[in-house]
């Protein structure tokens, strides 16, 4: 083999172990990108939400349209669920206390899935267990499917046990809402803490 090819092979090899860096390097770049809690944070374009009226823990008629000024976080769930709804609760009253001051311009919403069992006293009772600035509400069944479908929330009663007790898989996802009444962007109870508490004071930066 001639210099000039020993030259060029060397040359050949040289790049192509410079390619191959600069392609780990943009791999991980993209996963630092795609697990920074700024990006995961930033909102959706904005799209409206559908208001509705609904009862409240006190028995009370609650108008969605008076959220506006505020963040909402809206989050469909029932009382007799085993973890996901208690811990999205405590996730929204961590929020709340995380915020400080900040939390008067934040209002946490629970809407139920299972309005036969959860009426105002259960939801109040209940309620009682998280942040008293949650609200709670239920409805006729009719009144929560018509909400639930226009959020675009999935939940389907499951068979009941002998007892009679039954579990209601739905939605676990926590809608952010911006002071308009716009979804922007979404957290669930798996996301590490402060990245929720990141992503809500995102959205009151808006």
């Amino acid at each position: 083999m001639s210099n000039n090819e020993t030259g060029r092979g060397g040359r050949v090899l040289l790049l192509a172990a410079i390619g191959a860096a600069l392609a780990v390097l943009s791999v991980a770049a993209g996963l630092l990108l795609t697990t920074s809690p700024e990006v995961r944070g930033t909102p959706a374009p904005a799209q409206a939400t559908a208001d509705f009226v609904l009862t409240d823990k006190d028995g009370a008629a609650f108008d969605s349209r008076t959220l506006r000024g505020r963040v909402a976080l809206v989050f469909f769930g029932f009382t007799h669920c085993p973890d996901v709804c208690p811990t999205t609760l405590q996730a929204m009253t961590n929020v709340l206390e995380a915020l400080g001051p900040d939390a008067d311009k934040v209002r946490p919403v629970f809407i139920s899935v299972d309005p036969a069992r959860d009426t105002p006293a259960i939801l109040k009772a209940y309620g009682a267990l998280f942040d008293p600035r949650i609200v709670m509400l239920t409805g006729s069944p009719a009144e929560v499917a018509a909400v639930a479908k226009a959020w675009h929330v999935y939940y389907k009663l499951m068979p009941p046990d002998g007892s009679g007790n039954y579990a209601v898989d739905h939605t676990a996802s926590v809608f952010l809402v911006d002071r308009e009444g716009r979804f922007r962007s979404t957290f669930d109870f798996h996301e590490d803490e402060q990245v929720i508490i990141d992503k809500v004071k995102l959205m009151l930066t808006r």
